[in-house]
């Protein structure tokens, strides 16, 4: 064989190398999304149940919970806390959280991220409040967990009444 046909049969073999490894990287990255969304259901699973403790495992060590009109807890005991008072509060309020379908992702190696809408309803159903979240993860020895996590609602926030004018 000459040099050009070798040349020409390794870039062949080279691009077809490259070609196939995409398919496998992009398998790869779709399962490791996945992965991140059963985390997400597992969040729901546990808020739902009442489980404070279930929920915060979902968080690393490290990890920043960035609530709406609340002050960031920082580190998973701190996020525990947060959620064992807010998972009693939604209990007794009657209402219960819920993702929406067809939630957005992507992971490249040991960092990834997801996104999507909630809805939560009271007791008969109706959708008292609605919003986006995004979550921020990462791979550790095989396990997904938030390192940040954020959400805000849709719903407006009530007016404030106007101050009283000095007479």
């Amino acid at each position: 064989m000459n040099t050009m046909m070798k040349t020409v049969s390794l870039s062949f073999l080279c691009a077809a190398f490259a070609f196939l490894s995409v398919d496998v990287l992009a398998a790869d990255a779709a399962a490791e999304v996945a992965a991140i969304h059963a985390v997400d259901q597992n969040w729901l699973k546990a808020y739902n149940g009442g489980d404070a403790d279930a929920v915060a495992g979902l968080y690393d060590e490290k990890a920043i919970l960035l609530p709406p009109g609340a002050p960031a807890p920082h580190g998973r005991a701190a996020i525990r806390a947060f959620f064992a008072s807010d998972i009693t509060a939604s209990k007794k309020a009657g209402v219960t959280f819920h993702l929406g379908p067809n939630p957005d992702g992507s992971a490249n190696g040991d960092m990834g991220w997801a996104s999507g809408i909630y809805t939560v309803t009271d007791a008969s159903g109706k959708v008292v409040d609605s919003g986006k979240y995004l979550s921020v993860s990462k791979k550790e020895d095989g396990k997904w967990l938030y390192v940040r996590d954020t959400w805000n609602s849709d719903v407006a926030a009530p007016a404030e009444a106007p101050a009283a004018q000095k007479k």
